[in-house]
């Protein structure tokens, strides 16, 4: 479909006045001080309204653990590839392989 009138720079730019970003709200934790969203649970010590909802610590060690193997995991692959073996110096020929040729 084609346009059929051409909107004005003020017409446009009424349209346009309720795109602006709004700030959001940020409620203050009681357990730590830290800054999160009203009505959720806090994202630095897992508190919410004064009890434990879930353990951070332990959340986070399973992700480093989770993290560290999949690098580990990968490293393990870099070195399975044709290129790292191309880059391994090649072994030269003993006596003993040389005798038996």
């Amino acid at each position: 479909m084609v346009i059929r009138m051409r909107h004005t720079r003020a017409h446009t730019a009424n349209r346009r006045s309720h795109h602006a970003l709004k700030t959001p709200t940020l409620a203050v934790c009681a357990n730590c001080g830290a800054k999160h969203r009203p009505h959720h649970m806090c994202l630095e010590c897992g508190f919410y309204k004064g009890r434990m909802v879930v353990d951070m610590a332990t959340k986070t060690q399973a992700r480093e653990a989770r993290l560290k193997a999949k690098r580990d995991m990968i490293n393990g692959e870099a070195a399975d590839t044709p290129e790292a073996a191309s880059e391994a110096p090649e072994e030269t020929p003993t006596d003993n392989e040389a005798e038996k040729k």
